[in-house]
């Protein structure tokens, strides 16, 4: 999703949270949490790519004008990784995921951005 150019940073962002309810856990959360070791390999790997994937979101966020962009790419982050627990704990289809980013992405970028990002929401 974020090397796609047919969509603006902000369309990018939000791609990130267009999964599917089917979509298993990340694989990553699921290892760091069998494993009780945080210097073991496959812990240390994971770590490594959650923050790979924090920092392309801080990077699509300052595209996209963010006033903190490293503190939305977190956010974020969080984000994703707590509905895909979440959805798995509860057994859920779905979590609002994508609602909840909108709202974070719309009040961390500037307000004549949101403006026009409201307006393209709507249906016509």
């Amino acid at each position: 999703m974020f090397d796609r150019t047919d969509l603006t940073p902000r369309e990018r962002l939000l791609a990130v949270f267009d999964v599917p309810p089917t979509t298993p856990l990340c694989p990553y959360i699921a290892a760091a949490v069998e494993l009780h070791d945080p210097e073991h390999p496959a812990s240390q790997y994971a770590r490594e790519y959650k923050k790979a994937v924090a920092g392309r979101l801080a990077d699509t966020a300052r595209e996209a004008g963010a006033a903190d962009p490293e503190q939305l790419g977190e956010q974020l982050a969080l984000l994703i990784d707590g509905a895909a627990a979440r959805t798995r704990v509860l057994n859920a289809d779905a979590f609002p995921a994508a609602a909840i980013a909108a709202v974070l992405i719309d009040n961390a970028l500037p307000a004549a951005l949101g403006d026009d990002r409201r307006r393209e929401d709507v249906p016509s």
